[in-house]
């Protein structure tokens, strides 16, 4: 089969690898039917991670079961299905709680808890950036969708983006009414923008300095905010009379950088601290990392970042971080959408055939004007 393989920094190649198949009694094969380029996709396509050459990548998936083990039995062969990003076993103590993004099972490698496909670090999994996918404990994991083709372009966002922006504003303790900002309008910023509205959020502030991001921001109605113009605690503290938000969502992770381009870790999180009024919570879903060794920082290439914890204590904030466990969200999201209440392709800006996804990466990661989300195709020829 075909498939979108990692061969180094920036570079990524579209090459022939053995055919995904059933491993395990709870195996299914999933034929791929649109599977995204995520923006953390882009931290091993930088050569930020310990990602292995010859990795697979994708971890956005959804598609058509095309076969299933001897041990499933709610899932079958021609079910349209969305993949969850978090591979989980279901049985095990984080699983049972509701936490699958860190299932104690799936995953080998030593003090890592929770599993991904085609991720660094997240275990052996092939990725789904290819034409076929094998998914583990497939009753448990996969999410069944309506039938047909509809909802194609929204559907694909409940493998991640749409969950992971609706926790980070479930992990900053948001109630309806009040204000949030969310720092980062790529892909997962806007998902936590959109997920704030549709939650009953009085104002939503999306800061970016990106024209076609912060566009998006404010075709939904959030309030677009360009750090590049001037200081967005400022304009923020402005537009609230001095008072502040109520909470706040970090969707830009380690590599958060100035106007200028220069990295500097810590940057969102200062800003969040100052912007969230005293007593508010801020939920961080943008990526931090254990080790960077291409960090700005000696301390940064241990992750160890420097932020301002003391007037973090001092205003009582409170703070919920990690990986979204998908499952406890993308049912409700999945509804949402059916009702025409959640409309989250609004983001997408380009499709292509799995060729194209060499292109697709490069374009991305270059912030090109328009390339908000790429997704790809595998049925799709260029």
């Amino acid at each position: 089969m075909k498939a979108v393989v990692y061969r180094g920094p920036r570079t990524v190649t579209v090459e022939d690898v053995p055919d995904a198949r059933v491993e395990n009694p709870t195996d299914a094969v999933v034929r791929i039917t649109t599977t995204n380029i995520c923006g953390s996709d882009l931290h091993m396509y930088e050569g930020r991670t310990s990602v292995e050459e010859g990795k697979v990548l994708g971890h956005e998936n959804m598609g058509i079961v095309e076969a299933v083990g001897d041990g499933v039995s709610r899932i079958e062969v021609g079910d349209r299905v969305s993949v969850p990003f978090n591979i989980a076993c279901g049985t095990c103590r984080n699983c049972v709680h509701g936490w699958t993004s860190f299932c104690l099972r799936v995953n080998p490698n030593e003090g890592m808890d929770g599993s991904a496909y085609g991720y660094a670090n997240m275990g052996p999994y092939d990725g789904g950036q290819a034409e076929f996918l094998r998914v583990p404990f497939a009753d448990f994991n996969l999410l069944e969708l309506p039938e047909g083709t509809e909802h194609e372009n929204d559907f694909t966002m409940l493998s991640d983006i749409f969950p992971t922006g609706w926790h980070g504003v479930e992990l900053s303790g948001m109630s309806p009414g009040e204000d949030v900002a969310v720092f980062g309008a790529g892909p997962v910023g806007l998902m936590a923008a959109h997920s704030a509205l549709i939650k009953g959020a009085s104002r939503v502030f999306v800061v970016d300095k990106e024209k076609d991001r912060l566009a998006l921001a404010e075709s939904i109605g959030a309030i677009p905010v360009d750090f590049s113009a001037s200081d967005p605690v400022e304009q923020i503290t402005e537009a609230t009379k001095g008072r502040g938000v109520d909470r706040g969502v970090e969707a830009v992770g380690y590599q958060a950088h100035d106007p200028a381009g220069d990295e500097h870790p810590e940057l969102v999180l200062d800003n969040l601290v100052k912007v969230v009024r005293s007593t508010g919570g801020i939920g961080v879903v943008g990526v931090y990392m254990p080790q960077d060794p291409g960090a700005a920082t000696e301390a940064a290439k241990q992750g160890r970042i420097g932020w301002d914890y003391g007037t973090f204590f001092t205003k009582g904030l409170s703070m919920g971080t990690g990986q979204a466990p998908v499952m406890r969200y993308n049912r409700q999201l999945r509804d949402l959408i059916v009702a025409g209440r959640a409309n989250p392709s609004f983001i997408v800006s380009h499709e292509l055939g799995l060729d194209q996804a060499p292109e697709g990466y490069a374009k991305f990661d270059a912030r090109e004007d328009g390339w908000t989300k790429v997704l790809l195709h595998p049925g799709q020829s260029s």
